[in-house]
């Protein structure tokens, strides 16, 4: 069962379903889930890539939570990668998880800049 919100809740999440395809940008102050396939760049507090989703753009989040693939850069306060994601770029981060990945691809850069710069 989904839980909907109404216009009085500010924090509904986008989520972005299995078999939906999405050409744009995203930009939000609350979290994105993306199941299927997004070709375009997201701004969001949390980006959750689920193990079927798919982002070809770049990242750039307080907090990242990478299951699927993600074709371009991240830079982030911090990433949390699991054992099934996929990453080709940079990913630039504060703070880093990783637990058992074999997939990534990726330039890693730990930040040492103000947030976000």
């Amino acid at each position: 069962m989904l839980a909907f919100t109404n216009a009085d809740e500010k924090t509904s999440p986008t989520i972005i379903g299995a078999g939906c395809k999405l050409t744009g940008d995203i930009k939000t102050d609350h979290s994105v889930q993306i199941h299927g396939h997004i070709v375009g760049d997201i701004v969001a507090e949390t980006v959750v890539i689920g193990r079927g989703g798919t982002v070809q753009g770049k990242i750039i989040a307080d907090n990242l939570f990478l299951h699927g693939t993600l074709d371009g850069p991240a830079t982030v306060e911090i990433a949390n990668v699991f054992s099934h994601a996929q990453m080709t770029g940079v990913l630039s981060y504060r703070t880093l998880n990783i637990t058992a990945n074999t997939g990534l691809e990726c330039k890693l850069a730990k930040r040492k800049d103000k947030k976000h710069e």
